[in-house]
Order: C-alpha cells, then structure tokens, then sequence
C-alpha cells in the first residue's frame, strides 16, 4: 500500500563509523529450488530496461579527465546489495564497458586504460561463496568482496569513482520502534507491513525510511570521490492506485501477513506472534524519493526516472510468484516462525493468489522502479 508523503588508504586503520541495527536476512543462498539465483528474474528484468539510461548518464556526466587525476592507474565501482551476483554481473558489465567507452573517447593521453575494481557488496552473512564461484570467466574487471551494512562507511575516503545499488534500498536497518510497541499509537497489530489506512504506522515507516537513506548517502558522500556518479535502481510504487483492481508489491506481502494471521486462528502459533513480526522494508513513492535526494548536500540530483518493471512478466504462475517472495523472506520468517511452518504458509499464500484475480494478472501489478543518477559535488 501507498502512505501519504511525510514532512582510501589514508583512513584504512580509523573505525569506520556504523549505524546500530537489528540483524540482516541474506537472500536464499546457493542454486536450488528455493535460492534467490533461480528466483530474482523479478528483479533482473530492470536492468535491461535501465541500460540505455546508465550508458547516456557516464557518457555524457561521468568527468573521466577530472576522476583519472586523482587514482591515475585504478578506476573503483561498487554495487551495493549485490547478493549472489546473478543480476549484479549483468549491471556491473554495462558499466564498466561504458566506462571504457567514456574513457576511449575522452581524448586522454595515457599509456592505458586505468584498470577497473568492481567491490561487490552485500550484508555479512550474504552467500559470497556463489558469487566468487559464478564470476564471469571472462570480464572486464577486478572483482573484490566488502561484506558489511552499507548504511555505514565501507570504504577509503574519496576512492570511489561510480557507485550502484539495485533492489536493496527497500531494506531497513530495524522496524520503526513505535510499530511494535502495543501502547503506541503506530501499533501495527495483525499486520507485517504499513497498510494504507494506518497513517501512524506509514509515517513510522517513511521517517525509518528517509533516516537510513540519508544514512547511506552521507557513508557514501566520504567515500566518493569529486564528479563521482551514483545510479540507483530503487524498487517503489506509485503515489496513487486502486486497490480493489491493482496490486504492488507490498499488497503481496500483506497477503502473506494474512496467511500467518490464518496460521495463528489455526492455533499454529499465538496472534501475539504475529503482532510481534514486522517487516523491515519500506517502498518509497517517487515524489518520497525526490524530496529526501534533493535534500544532501553532497549529492545533485541529475536524472530520475520511473521505470515499469518488465521482471513482473517473468512470474507466470503462482508457485512462481510465491517462490520470489520465499527467496527474499524465508530467513526472516524462519527466524520469527521457526522453519516448520514455512512449507505449509507458501501453500496457503499460493492458494490465495489462485483464489484472486487481480494478483494473477502482472498488467495489474503496479510496482515500479526508480532510476535516480546522483552525481558527488566538489566539496
């Protein structure tokens, strides 16, 4: 549901300063049924979509003669949220070739091509075992893993030349405080996400949101280098639509809720249970987004654009759909719930999606995503 918008080297040994948050979940890890690799087509299909957009942005904003003078023989890109890599390979191979391309025709007189690291990034407990072991055998660029949170400093100072983050800002770093707690009136009871109608628990949510967001933009304002860019590929939902004939996808995951609250009346586990599961995502409107990016002063905003995810078209079925949803959530469910229930509860959310033509139609899926290119100021 949609809520109302809200009003380096020379520091390689200092602490690096973190934010305080509840653990991160991994995606499913490995190559089997259940793992994210063979179920994130929902999320692979933007980047196509995304690719002539990324290649104009480094083609005409990227400042190769200003960033190669300050690491001459490196050039450092990032992904942030990169999980397994079955999608970030992808992105990360269109923007080092347009990278390339820039510098090809940028007029430069070198003896070479600055040689490209590519830091792959993702929570600790991220399966960096199938991402090192699915590399591209033949690609343009160093690969090296940076576990770690990355609301926090990951980085040297001003090393980073091009930042990218793909379906991870959703995340939070803990569910608003105020949505567990019985006595507050942003009390969520009976449901695991913000619904529409619940304007206290939208508002805790957003300012949960906005919080981390800036949180990832200052980390990443230290870590940058001056005329360094930054795409973002930022999963969200419109500022208006029905919900009686549309769907997004935090409608899916109040589905779900639905299904543990069914669970509970069944006596599979307490109400109370339930009531004490939030889910820590947040999908931003673009209006939402605009106004918290406009908002740093390390970062212009160059470019945004609301893209219609095509990945919608690639869960033709409902064990397709449901399989998405458990490759994202069954480390959080299990965590709550314990593992036994986790079978028996993607059964009854599949039969709910049968039972609903709207959810079994992708042209009523109103889930978008926005392309936002930011670019470092001088400081």
């Amino acid at each position: 549901m949609t809520c109302k918008d809200g009003k380096a080297d020379n520091v390689a040994n200092e602490a690096l300063p973190r934010p305080t948050y509840l653990p991160f979940y991994p995606m499913n890890p490995g190559d089997g049924p259940h793992s994210y690799v063979q179920n994130s087509s929902y999320q692979r299909g933007v980047v196509d979509i995304a690719k002539p957009i990324i290649e104009d942005e480094i083609a005409r904003k990227l400042d190769i003669k200003n960033l190669s003078s300050t690491t001459p023989n490196c050039f450092w890109v990032a992904d942030f949220g990169c999980s397994t890599g079955h999608n970030s390979f992808p992105a990360m191979q269109i923007v080092t070739q347009a990278i390339y391309q820039k510098h090809a025709s940028s007029g430069l007189i070198t003896p070479k091509v600055p040689e490209l690291f590519v830091v792959f990034n993702d929570v600790i407990t991220n399966d960096f075992n199938t991402l090192f072991s699915t590399l591209p055998p033949y690609r343009n660029y160093n690969a090296i893993g940076v576990p770690g949170d990355f609301h926090g400093r990951l980085l040297p100072e001003s090393s980073l030349h091009f930042a990218y983050s793909s379906w991870a800002l959703q995340w939070l770093t803990e569910v608003p405080k105020a949505v567990a707690e019985s006595g507050s009136p942003a009390w969520n009871k009976g449901e695991i996400l913000y619904t529409r109608d619940r304007v206290e628990v939208c508002a805790a949510y957003l300012n949960q949101y906005a919080k981390d967001l800036e949180a990832f933009m200052e980390a990443r304002a230290v870590e940058m280098v001056s005329g360094g860019l930054m795409a973002l590929l930022v999963p969200a939902v419109p500022a208006f639509w029905n919900p009686e004939t549309e769907y997004t996808i935090p409608s899916d995951l109040n589905l779900l809720g639905s299904c543990l609250m069914d669970m509970a009346k069944k006596g599979k586990f307490s109400e109370a249970k339930v009531d004490s599961f939030n889910l820590p995502f947040y999908f931003t409107t673009p209006e939402q987004l605009k106004a918290i990016l406009e908002s740093s002063h390390s970062f212009a905003l160059e470019r945004l654009e609301i893209l219609n995810n095509p990945g919608k078209y690639t869960l033709p079925s409902v064990n397709a759909r449901a399989a998405f949803f458990r490759a994202v959530l069954e480390g959080l469910l299990t965590d709550h719930f314990g593992s036994d229930i986790i079978d028996e509860l993607f059964t009854l959310y599949m039969e709910k999606l049968a039972a609903s033509p709207v959810f079994l139609n992708p042209d009523k899926d109103k889930s978008i995503v926005i392309l936002a290119v930011l670019k470092r100021r001088s400081d």
